[in-house]
């Protein structure tokens, strides 16, 4: 494994690990929701009016973050080294994923997780398994 020290951020990192925890924390204490993003997209497709005003904002907060970003630093380059068939299936799988787990990474890795709950556990044992798995393969197996 190598380190890319001239491009390697702690502290950008930390900063924005700790923006997650605070935001999640925040979302749970305050409206009872969890911060799984599936959830919430999904529910904003099928909400009522009543519970669509908060989604809207999260997922608003989701694209304009990177855009007032760039207002203080300029964006890390975008490297996508795969092909559109495979960004499309990654996407359909991670989406059948996410609704057997019953939640995504985000729901499951950070919210469930930080309220030690056992599903939660499972599920993100399962999904980082599987990305090991598939990282395995795709470089070792597969050769791409």
């Amino acid at each position: 494994m190598n380190i890319d020290w001239p491009h390697f951020t702690p502290y950008a990192s930390l900063a924005g690990g700790v923006a997650i925890g605070v935001a999640t924390a925040l979302l749970l204490l305050f409206n009872g929701r969890i911060a799984g993003i599936s959830g919430i997209l999904g529910g904003l497709l099928r909400s009522s009016h009543g519970d669509r005003l908060w989604r809207v904002l999260f997922v608003a907060g989701l694209v304009l973050a990177p855009l007032a970003w760039s207002i203080v630093a300029p964006l890390p380059p975008i490297q996508v080294d795969a092909g559109w068939g495979t960004l499309i299936a990654a996407g359909l799988l991670v989406g059948v994923g996410t609704r057997y787990a019953a939640g995504c990474t985000s729901g499951h890795g950070v919210c469930g997780l930080s309220r030690l709950s056992l599903r939660s556990l499972a599920a993100t044992a399962c999904f980082m398994a599987a990305g090991f798995a598939t990282v395995y393969v795709v470089r070792h197996v597969v050769g791409a």
